[in-house]
Protein backbone atom coordinates (compact mmCIF):
# COMPACT_ATOMS: atom_id res chain seq x y z
CA UNK A 1 0.00 0.00 0.00
CA UNK A 2 1.52 3.35 -1.19
CA UNK A 3 1.18 6.47 1.41
CA UNK A 4 -1.62 8.03 0.25
CA UNK A 5 -4.08 9.93 2.36
CA UNK A 6 -7.79 8.42 2.05
CA UNK A 7 -9.18 11.98 2.34
CA UNK A 8 -7.96 13.55 -0.57
CA UNK A 9 -10.06 16.72 -1.57
CA UNK A 10 -8.93 16.30 -5.37
CA UNK A 11 -7.61 19.66 -5.19
CA UNK A 12 -5.44 19.72 -8.51
CA UNK A 13 -7.55 17.78 -10.60
CA UNK A 14 -10.62 20.00 -9.50
CA UNK A 15 -8.21 22.91 -10.70
CA UNK A 16 -7.40 21.91 -13.74
CA UNK A 17 -11.24 20.56 -14.97
CA UNK A 18 -12.24 24.08 -13.60
CA UNK A 19 -9.73 25.57 -16.33
CA UNK A 20 -11.26 23.13 -18.94
CA UNK A 21 -14.88 23.96 -17.53
CA UNK A 22 -14.17 27.43 -18.80
CA UNK A 23 -13.32 26.66 -21.63
CA UNK A 24 -16.05 24.63 -22.75
CA UNK A 25 -18.41 27.07 -21.54
CA UNK A 26 -17.46 29.36 -23.90
CA UNK A 27 -16.53 26.95 -27.04
CA UNK A 28 -19.12 25.18 -29.26
CA UNK A 29 -16.92 22.56 -29.88
CA UNK A 30 -15.52 21.07 -26.05
CA UNK A 31 -18.13 19.34 -23.84
CA UNK A 32 -17.36 18.18 -20.34
CA UNK A 33 -18.60 14.65 -19.77
CA UNK A 34 -16.59 13.04 -16.22
CA UNK A 35 -16.63 9.58 -15.79
CA UNK A 36 -17.90 8.85 -11.80
CA UNK A 37 -15.47 6.88 -9.76
CA UNK A 38 -16.54 3.59 -7.81
CA UNK A 39 -14.45 1.54 -5.76
CA UNK A 40 -11.92 4.22 -4.45
CA UNK A 41 -11.96 5.87 -0.75
CA UNK A 42 -13.38 9.57 -1.44
CA UNK A 43 -14.42 7.90 -5.22
CA UNK A 44 -14.67 11.43 -7.13
CA UNK A 45 -14.44 11.69 -10.82
CA UNK A 46 -12.22 10.85 -14.01
CA UNK A 47 -12.39 13.48 -15.96
CA UNK A 48 -13.21 13.27 -19.60
CA UNK A 49 -13.95 15.98 -22.51
CA UNK A 50 -15.25 15.61 -25.99
CA UNK A 51 -13.93 18.24 -28.93
CA UNK A 52 -16.34 17.38 -31.84
CA UNK A 53 -14.15 19.30 -34.65
CA UNK A 54 -16.22 20.69 -37.50
CA UNK A 55 -17.90 18.20 -39.70
CA UNK A 56 -14.94 17.47 -42.84
CA UNK A 57 -17.15 15.55 -45.12
CA UNK A 58 -16.80 12.03 -43.90
CA UNK A 59 -17.49 10.27 -41.02
CA UNK A 60 -15.61 11.87 -37.64
CA UNK A 61 -12.11 9.99 -36.73
CA UNK A 62 -12.17 9.06 -33.16
CA UNK A 63 -8.88 10.13 -30.96
CA UNK A 64 -8.26 9.09 -27.85
CA UNK A 65 -5.79 11.12 -25.97
CA UNK A 66 -4.60 10.53 -22.66
CA UNK A 67 -2.66 12.33 -19.83
CA UNK A 68 -1.97 11.64 -16.40
CA UNK A 69 -1.98 8.18 -16.03
CA UNK A 70 1.29 8.53 -14.05
CA UNK A 71 0.37 11.13 -11.27
CA UNK A 72 3.44 12.71 -11.19
CA UNK A 73 3.84 13.31 -14.82
CA UNK A 74 1.87 16.99 -14.95
CA UNK A 75 3.25 18.58 -18.05
CA UNK A 76 1.28 16.36 -20.28
CA UNK A 77 -1.98 17.09 -18.59
CA UNK A 78 -1.73 21.07 -18.36
CA UNK A 79 -0.82 20.72 -22.21
CA UNK A 80 -4.15 19.10 -22.49
CA UNK A 81 -5.69 22.35 -20.97
CA UNK A 82 -3.50 24.32 -23.73
CA UNK A 83 -4.28 22.17 -26.77
CA UNK A 84 -8.22 22.81 -25.62
CA UNK A 85 -7.50 26.21 -25.48
CA UNK A 86 -5.80 26.53 -29.10
CA UNK A 87 -8.75 24.22 -30.55
CA UNK A 88 -11.63 26.74 -28.90
CA UNK A 89 -10.14 29.34 -30.84
CA UNK A 90 -9.17 27.80 -33.75
CA UNK A 91 -11.24 25.09 -34.32
CA UNK A 92 -10.72 24.08 -37.74
CA UNK A 93 -7.35 22.38 -36.70
CA UNK A 94 -9.61 19.50 -35.35
CA UNK A 95 -11.76 19.54 -38.77
CA UNK A 96 -13.52 15.86 -39.06
CA UNK A 97 -12.51 15.08 -35.36
CA UNK A 98 -13.96 13.68 -32.30
CA UNK A 99 -11.53 14.35 -29.48
CA UNK A 100 -11.98 12.36 -26.22
CA UNK A 101 -9.62 14.22 -23.76
CA UNK A 102 -9.16 12.20 -20.57
CA UNK A 103 -6.41 14.74 -18.71
CA UNK A 104 -6.32 13.01 -15.31
CA UNK A 105 -6.29 9.20 -15.79
CA UNK A 106 -5.09 8.95 -12.14
CA UNK A 107 -6.54 11.29 -9.95
CA UNK A 108 -5.40 10.14 -6.78
CA UNK A 109 -2.02 10.01 -7.91
CA UNK A 110 -2.29 13.36 -9.45
CA UNK A 111 -3.30 15.38 -6.49
CA UNK A 112 -0.52 13.49 -4.31
CA UNK A 113 2.17 14.17 -6.75
CA UNK A 114 2.92 10.52 -7.37
CA UNK A 115 3.28 8.01 -9.44
CA UNK A 116 0.98 5.35 -8.70
CA UNK A 117 -2.39 4.66 -7.46
CA UNK A 118 -3.27 4.25 -4.12
CA UNK A 119 -3.11 0.66 -4.23
CA UNK A 120 0.73 1.31 -5.21
CA UNK A 121 0.35 0.52 -8.70
CA UNK A 122 1.43 1.60 -11.49
CA UNK A 123 -1.46 1.55 -13.81
CA UNK A 124 0.54 1.73 -16.68
CA UNK A 125 1.35 -2.08 -16.72
CA UNK A 126 -2.21 -2.88 -15.63
CA UNK A 127 -4.05 -2.53 -18.78
CA UNK A 128 -6.08 -5.61 -20.33
CA UNK A 129 -4.57 -7.98 -17.18
CA UNK A 130 -8.19 -8.15 -15.48
CA UNK A 131 -7.58 -5.36 -13.43
CA UNK A 132 -9.17 -4.64 -9.82
CA UNK A 133 -8.02 -0.88 -10.73
CA UNK A 134 -11.20 1.07 -10.96
CA UNK A 135 -9.21 3.57 -13.49
CA UNK A 136 -7.81 1.43 -15.46
CA UNK A 137 -11.65 -0.95 -15.79
CA UNK A 138 -12.87 3.13 -16.66
CA UNK A 139 -10.45 3.10 -19.32
CA UNK A 140 -11.00 -0.15 -20.80
CA UNK A 141 -14.60 0.46 -20.93
CA UNK A 142 -13.65 4.23 -23.04
CA UNK A 143 -11.25 2.23 -25.15
CA UNK A 144 -13.75 -0.93 -26.35
CA UNK A 145 -16.95 1.43 -26.25
CA UNK A 146 -15.41 4.13 -28.54
CA UNK A 147 -12.83 2.12 -31.03
CA UNK A 148 -10.90 5.14 -32.00
CA UNK A 149 -8.99 5.21 -34.36
CA UNK A 150 -6.10 6.23 -32.51
CA UNK A 151 -4.57 6.45 -29.20
CA UNK A 152 -1.99 9.19 -28.58
CA UNK A 153 -0.88 8.68 -24.52
CA UNK A 154 1.57 12.10 -22.94
CA UNK A 155 4.30 10.95 -20.31
CA UNK A 156 7.34 13.10 -18.87
CA UNK A 157 10.43 10.65 -18.26
CA UNK A 158 12.77 11.58 -15.67
CA UNK A 159 15.39 9.95 -17.11
CA UNK A 160 15.73 11.14 -20.47
CA UNK A 161 17.61 14.21 -21.52
CA UNK A 162 15.20 15.06 -24.81
CA UNK A 163 12.21 13.79 -26.58
CA UNK A 164 11.06 10.42 -27.84
CA UNK A 165 8.04 8.00 -28.16
CA UNK A 166 6.65 4.63 -29.12
CA UNK A 167 4.62 3.63 -31.55
CA UNK A 168 2.45 0.65 -31.60
CA UNK A 169 -0.57 -0.80 -33.59
CA UNK A 170 -1.21 0.52 -37.27
CA UNK A 171 1.57 -0.08 -39.86
CA UNK A 172 1.23 4.01 -40.64
CA UNK A 173 2.04 5.29 -36.61
CA UNK A 174 5.83 5.86 -37.41
CA UNK A 175 4.88 8.01 -40.05
CA UNK A 176 2.93 10.06 -37.78
CA UNK A 177 5.35 10.05 -34.83
CA UNK A 178 8.53 11.40 -36.83
CA UNK A 179 6.98 14.63 -37.94
CA UNK A 180 5.38 14.73 -34.54
CA UNK A 181 9.23 14.75 -33.19
CA UNK A 182 10.31 16.96 -35.76
CA UNK A 183 7.97 19.87 -35.03
CA UNK A 184 8.32 19.44 -30.77
CA UNK A 185 11.71 19.45 -31.68
CA UNK A 186 11.27 23.57 -31.91
CA UNK A 187 10.98 23.26 -28.10
CA UNK A 188 12.76 20.74 -27.24
CA UNK A 189 15.64 18.12 -28.34
CA UNK A 190 15.08 14.94 -29.39
CA UNK A 191 16.50 11.70 -27.39
CA UNK A 192 18.97 10.43 -29.98
CA UNK A 193 20.56 7.73 -27.90
CA UNK A 194 20.42 3.85 -29.24
CA UNK A 195 19.00 2.75 -26.15
CA UNK A 196 16.02 4.95 -23.89
CA UNK A 197 14.34 3.20 -21.24
CA UNK A 198 16.07 -0.11 -21.72
CA UNK A 199 14.60 -0.16 -25.22
CA UNK A 200 17.05 -0.44 -28.81
CA UNK A 201 16.09 2.88 -30.62
CA UNK A 202 16.28 4.85 -33.82
CA UNK A 203 15.81 8.55 -34.00
CA UNK A 204 14.05 8.72 -30.99
CA UNK A 205 11.55 6.04 -32.35
CA UNK A 206 11.14 2.53 -29.81
CA UNK A 207 8.98 0.28 -31.22
CA UNK A 208 8.56 -2.17 -28.09
CA UNK A 209 6.88 -1.01 -25.18
CA UNK A 210 6.01 -2.38 -21.51
CA UNK A 211 3.34 -5.42 -20.85
CA UNK A 212 0.57 -3.38 -19.40
CA UNK A 213 0.15 -0.12 -20.85
CA UNK A 214 -2.21 1.89 -21.88
CA UNK A 215 -3.26 0.33 -25.24
CA UNK A 216 -6.16 -0.66 -27.29
CA UNK A 217 -7.48 -3.79 -26.76
CA UNK A 218 -5.46 -7.12 -28.31
CA UNK A 219 -5.68 -8.85 -31.32
CA UNK A 220 -8.17 -6.24 -33.34
CA UNK A 221 -8.55 -7.06 -36.28
CA UNK A 222 -8.14 -3.42 -37.27
CA UNK A 223 -5.26 -1.86 -35.46
CA UNK A 224 -5.51 1.92 -34.46
CA UNK A 225 -2.66 3.89 -34.34
CA UNK A 226 -0.60 4.06 -30.88
CA UNK A 227 2.09 6.98 -29.56
CA UNK A 228 3.42 7.44 -26.93
CA UNK A 229 5.01 10.50 -26.77
CA UNK A 230 7.19 11.38 -23.66
CA UNK A 231 9.30 14.37 -22.90
CA UNK A 232 12.28 15.08 -20.50
CA UNK A 233 10.38 15.47 -17.15
CA UNK A 234 13.34 17.70 -16.09
CA UNK A 235 13.22 19.59 -19.16
CA UNK A 236 11.16 23.24 -17.73
CA UNK A 237 7.61 22.55 -17.98
CA UNK A 238 6.66 25.25 -20.57
CA UNK A 239 8.52 23.66 -23.19
CA UNK A 240 6.93 20.54 -22.57
CA UNK A 241 3.52 21.46 -23.20
CA UNK A 242 4.22 23.62 -25.87
CA UNK A 243 6.23 20.48 -27.42
CA UNK A 244 3.16 18.18 -26.30
CA UNK A 245 0.32 20.54 -28.41
CA UNK A 246 2.34 20.74 -31.08
CA UNK A 247 3.01 16.78 -31.52
CA UNK A 248 -0.41 16.80 -31.10
CA UNK A 249 -1.81 18.57 -33.75
CA UNK A 250 0.98 17.26 -36.18
CA UNK A 251 -0.17 14.07 -35.44
CA UNK A 252 -3.41 15.26 -36.58
CA UNK A 253 -2.70 17.16 -39.50
CA UNK A 254 -0.43 14.19 -40.77
CA UNK A 255 -3.55 11.60 -40.48
CA UNK A 256 -6.10 13.76 -41.90
CA UNK A 257 -3.69 13.10 -45.01
CA UNK A 258 -3.24 9.84 -45.05
CA UNK A 259 -7.21 9.59 -44.70
CA UNK A 260 -7.83 11.68 -47.98
CA UNK A 261 -4.77 9.99 -49.35
CA UNK A 262 -6.60 6.91 -48.62
CA UNK A 263 -9.75 7.87 -49.75
CA UNK A 264 -8.83 8.68 -53.48
CA UNK A 265 -7.04 5.69 -53.79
Amino acid sequence: MSEFSTNLNFAMTRALARELDAIAARSDFLVSNPLAMEGRPGAGQLPRYLFEGPHGGGDHIRIGIFAGIHGDERAGSSALVRLAEKLARNPELAEGYHLYLYPVCNPQGFDSGQRCSITGKDLNREFWKDSSEPEVILLEREIQKNAFHGLISLHSDDTSSGLYGFVRGAVLTRSLLEPALSAAAQFLARNESSVIDGFSAQNGIISECYDGILTSPPKLANSPFEIIFETPQHAPVEPQMDAFVVAILTILAEYRKFIAFAADL
